[in-house]
């Protein structure tokens, strides 16, 4: 094995039984060890075997790129998925939380949980002695923001000085992406109308990680943000939960709609990102995610190798 390798080795063997809760709980040595070893995954120069283990999904949200790529990563990593719809445990009976929790470590070898509550998300990692990993939260989706930094990885080769420009809601997927992305070294601006900015604690956080080798600057201004930018992101306007907000927030995201004109004053050799589901004509034009600069699906694949190194990683199967 040779030095670089070794170095992945020892920073992934840190993260044996290890909770992945927020984009806050890893280093960057060991997101980048987590990149590489993704990239083994991807293009079959690895194969980690983690004998029959099983993984148990809690989800109380709908979900198409989280729920697949989580069962076909484990899949290929020869264990095997349960799948713990509250409707169908007694958690829809009043069973409590904590029980539920230390229950599931007897029979399960890790959990991701998908859930409206962050709070709810840290509870059962608190009861929980298996690895618990965040699914998506209305707070942060870390497992996301690690597949959109290996995408400007594998397209941009060193992270570190890039920016990356978001224009929309300052909801989970911004939050995770400000602090992934200031813990990596990337510049992050975020654009958003007037009262949907990000998280403020987290825009705090994120800044302190950042100091001193990146940026995280917050505006109303797409236009502002956008400007020389290595990468521009978008998501939908109004995430689950909010549907009945839809109309009033077309509204106050009039102008932010990720078209050609917007995306031209971002770099020549700039890529379009987008988390999906995609609302086409809304925060992103057909043209813009139809382009040649577009990553998205790409983006979307790599749901897939982050989680299966992440999977063997919390799980010690290296």
């Amino acid at each position: 094995m040779d030095t670089v390798s070794q170095g992945v080795a020892r920073e992934l063997s840190l993260l044996k039984g290890k909770h992945f809760v927020s984009s806050a709980d890893f280093t960057s040595q060991q997101i980048q060890s987590l990149f590489n070893l993704s990239t083994q995954l991807k293009s079959q120069q690895r194969r980690i075997d983690l004998g029959n283990r099983v993984l148990g999904l809690i989800f109380s949200k709908a979900s198409t790129r989280t729920r697949v790529s989580f069962q076909v990563a484990m899949a290929r990593l020869g264990g095997q998925i349960i799948d713990l719809g509250v409707q169908s445990t007694q958690i829809s009976r009043g069973e409590s939380l904590k029980d539920t929790s230390r229950v599931l470590s007897r029979y399960c070898d890790a959990l991701a949980i998908r859930t409206h509550s962050h709070q709810e998300l840290i509870d059962y990692a608190n009861w929980s002695s298996i690895p618990v990993i965040n699914a998506l939260t209305d707070l942060e989706h870390p497992c996301q923001a690690l597949a959109d930094f290996l995408t400007l990885k594998e397209n941009f080769g060193e992270l570190k000085g890039l920016t990356l420009s978001y224009v929309g809601d300052g909801n989970n997927v911004a939050n995770s992406l400000m602090i992934c992305g200031a813990i990596l070294g990337v510049n992050i601006r975020i654009a958003c109308p007037l009262g949907f900015e990000p998280n403020s604690l987290l825009i705090d956080k994120a800044r302190l990680l950042a100091s001193p080798n990146s940026i995280i600057e917050i505006s109303n201004d797409p236009f502002e943000i956008v400007k020389g930018a290595n990468a521009i992101y978008t998501d939908v306007w109004a995430s689950m939960g909010q549907e009945k907000e839809q109309q009033e927030r077309q509204m106050a995201f009039e102008g932010f709609t990720l078209d050609k004109k917007l995306f031209a004053e971002a770099d020549a050799e700039a890529i379009v990102l987008h988390c999906l589901p995609a609302h086409r004509g809304e925060e992103i034009s057909d043209e813009v995610m139809e382009s040649k600069s577009s990553r998205i699906f790409d983006q979307a694949e790599n749901r897939l190798h982050v989680q299966q190194a992440l999977l063997a990683a919390l799980l010690g199967g290296l």
